[in-house]
Protein backbone atom coordinates (compact mmCIF):
# COMPACT_ATOMS: atom_id res chain seq x y z
CA UNK A 1 0.00 0.00 0.00
CA UNK A 2 1.52 3.23 -0.83
CA UNK A 3 1.36 6.59 1.13
CA UNK A 4 -0.79 8.11 -1.68
CA UNK A 5 -3.53 5.42 -1.11
CA UNK A 6 -3.27 5.12 3.12
CA UNK A 7 -3.53 8.97 3.18
CA UNK A 8 -7.18 8.85 1.05
CA UNK A 9 -8.24 6.19 3.07
CA UNK A 10 -7.34 8.41 6.12
CA UNK A 11 -8.99 10.79 4.94
CA UNK A 12 -12.13 8.79 4.29
CA UNK A 13 -12.40 7.57 7.70
CA UNK A 14 -12.20 10.70 9.02
CA UNK A 15 -15.01 12.16 7.26
CA UNK A 16 -17.27 9.75 7.79
CA UNK A 17 -15.95 10.45 11.59
CA UNK A 18 -17.44 14.03 11.04
CA UNK A 19 -21.14 13.18 10.27
CA UNK A 20 -23.61 13.06 12.90
CA UNK A 21 -25.44 10.17 13.59
CA UNK A 22 -29.26 10.18 13.40
CA UNK A 23 -29.28 10.05 17.53
CA UNK A 24 -26.22 11.83 18.95
CA UNK A 25 -25.48 13.51 21.75
CA UNK A 26 -25.95 16.72 20.33
CA UNK A 27 -28.69 16.39 17.91
CA UNK A 28 -30.65 13.34 19.67
CA UNK A 29 -33.81 12.02 17.82
CA UNK A 30 -35.98 13.69 20.55
CA UNK A 31 -38.97 12.86 22.34
CA UNK A 32 -42.42 14.20 21.86
CA UNK A 33 -43.23 16.95 23.98
CA UNK A 34 -46.75 16.34 24.19
CA UNK A 35 -48.54 13.32 26.19
CA UNK A 36 -49.69 10.61 23.91
CA UNK A 37 -53.26 11.31 24.40
CA UNK A 38 -52.57 15.01 23.08
CA UNK A 39 -50.93 13.78 20.58
CA UNK A 40 -54.24 11.35 19.59
CA UNK A 41 -56.56 14.36 20.25
CA UNK A 42 -54.33 16.95 17.77
CA UNK A 43 -54.16 13.83 15.10
CA UNK A 44 -57.65 12.77 15.07
CA UNK A 45 -59.53 16.48 15.66
CA UNK A 46 -58.49 19.76 15.29
CA UNK A 47 -55.33 21.60 16.17
CA UNK A 48 -54.92 23.45 18.80
CA UNK A 49 -52.23 26.37 19.36
CA UNK A 50 -52.17 26.67 22.59
CA UNK A 51 -52.27 23.05 23.63
CA UNK A 52 -50.58 21.11 20.44
CA UNK A 53 -48.15 23.89 18.74
CA UNK A 54 -47.55 26.53 21.49
CA UNK A 55 -45.21 23.85 23.39
CA UNK A 56 -43.30 22.23 20.59
CA UNK A 57 -42.67 25.66 19.10
CA UNK A 58 -41.73 26.42 23.06
CA UNK A 59 -39.70 23.40 23.25
CA UNK A 60 -37.78 22.92 20.20
CA UNK A 61 -37.65 25.99 17.97
CA UNK A 62 -38.49 29.53 19.91
CA UNK A 63 -35.29 29.27 21.72
CA UNK A 64 -33.32 29.81 18.48
CA UNK A 65 -36.09 31.31 16.33
CA UNK A 66 -37.15 34.81 18.11
CA UNK A 67 -35.79 38.87 17.22
CA UNK A 68 -33.16 38.78 19.55
CA UNK A 69 -31.34 35.91 18.93
CA UNK A 70 -31.84 35.73 15.10
CA UNK A 71 -32.48 39.46 14.36
CA UNK A 72 -34.51 39.58 11.12
CA UNK A 73 -34.92 35.96 10.43
CA UNK A 74 -37.62 33.46 11.29
CA UNK A 75 -39.08 34.44 14.83
CA UNK A 76 -41.87 32.58 16.25
CA UNK A 77 -42.70 34.63 18.96
CA UNK A 78 -45.74 35.80 18.26
CA UNK A 79 -48.14 35.54 15.09
CA UNK A 80 -46.96 38.63 13.37
CA UNK A 81 -43.55 37.73 13.77
CA UNK A 82 -43.82 34.06 12.47
CA UNK A 83 -46.14 35.05 9.41
CA UNK A 84 -43.72 37.63 7.95
CA UNK A 85 -42.18 36.71 4.92
CA UNK A 86 -38.29 36.80 4.64
CA UNK A 87 -36.08 36.52 1.55
CA UNK A 88 -36.78 32.54 0.76
CA UNK A 89 -40.63 32.73 1.02
CA UNK A 90 -43.28 32.70 4.12
CA UNK A 91 -42.42 31.41 7.07
CA UNK A 92 -46.21 30.22 7.21
CA UNK A 93 -48.93 30.30 4.56
CA UNK A 94 -51.95 29.39 6.65
CA UNK A 95 -53.33 25.94 4.40
CA UNK A 96 -50.33 25.44 2.77
CA UNK A 97 -47.89 23.55 4.62
CA UNK A 98 -45.98 22.92 0.82
CA UNK A 99 -45.32 26.47 1.09
CA UNK A 100 -44.52 27.38 4.28
CA UNK A 101 -40.92 27.47 5.38
CA UNK A 102 -41.78 26.52 8.73
CA UNK A 103 -42.95 23.15 7.78
CA UNK A 104 -40.94 22.74 4.60
CA UNK A 105 -37.46 23.54 6.61
CA UNK A 106 -37.79 21.35 9.40
CA UNK A 107 -38.71 18.29 7.07
CA UNK A 108 -35.71 19.22 4.79
CA UNK A 109 -33.48 20.05 7.35
CA UNK A 110 -33.70 17.33 9.86
CA UNK A 111 -33.91 14.63 7.18
CA UNK A 112 -31.34 15.43 4.32
CA UNK A 113 -29.40 18.19 5.71
CA UNK A 114 -29.39 17.29 9.38
CA UNK A 115 -28.19 21.15 10.33
CA UNK A 116 -31.22 21.84 12.43
CA UNK A 117 -31.60 22.62 15.54
CA UNK A 118 -28.46 23.34 16.21
CA UNK A 119 -28.41 22.01 20.06
CA UNK A 120 -31.53 20.29 21.47
CA UNK A 121 -33.69 17.74 20.35
CA UNK A 122 -35.35 17.52 17.25
CA UNK A 123 -39.09 17.65 16.16
CA UNK A 124 -40.47 14.03 16.50
CA UNK A 125 -42.58 12.78 13.38
CA UNK A 126 -45.71 13.20 15.30
CA UNK A 127 -44.60 17.16 16.15
CA UNK A 128 -43.76 17.56 12.51
CA UNK A 129 -47.37 15.42 11.36
CA UNK A 130 -48.84 18.58 13.70
CA UNK A 131 -47.41 21.04 12.73
CA UNK A 132 -47.79 20.24 9.14
CA UNK A 133 -51.51 19.35 10.02
CA UNK A 134 -51.73 23.18 11.99
CA UNK A 135 -50.83 24.83 8.95
CA UNK A 136 -52.95 22.97 6.68
CA UNK A 137 -56.08 24.01 8.85
CA UNK A 138 -55.11 27.64 8.38
CA UNK A 139 -52.37 28.49 11.48
CA UNK A 140 -55.13 29.70 13.53
CA UNK A 141 -52.97 31.79 16.56
CA UNK A 142 -54.43 33.70 18.93
CA UNK A 143 -53.47 36.96 20.47
CA UNK A 144 -52.29 37.72 23.39
CA UNK A 145 -50.72 35.67 26.54
CA UNK A 146 -51.66 32.76 24.51
CA UNK A 147 -50.48 33.32 21.47
CA UNK A 148 -46.90 34.56 22.65
CA UNK A 149 -43.95 32.17 23.01
CA UNK A 150 -41.70 32.11 26.10
CA UNK A 151 -38.00 32.14 25.27
CA UNK A 152 -36.68 29.61 27.56
CA UNK A 153 -32.61 29.68 27.62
Amino acid sequence: MNYRHLSSLLCVFVLASCTTPPDSETKPLGANVLSQAAIHTAKTGPVDFVAHVKPVLEAKCVMCHNRKALPGHMSLENRKEAMRSGALGAYIVPGDPEKSLLVANVKTVHQKVSVMPAVGERLTPDEYAILTKWVKEGAPWPAGAAGTLKIVR
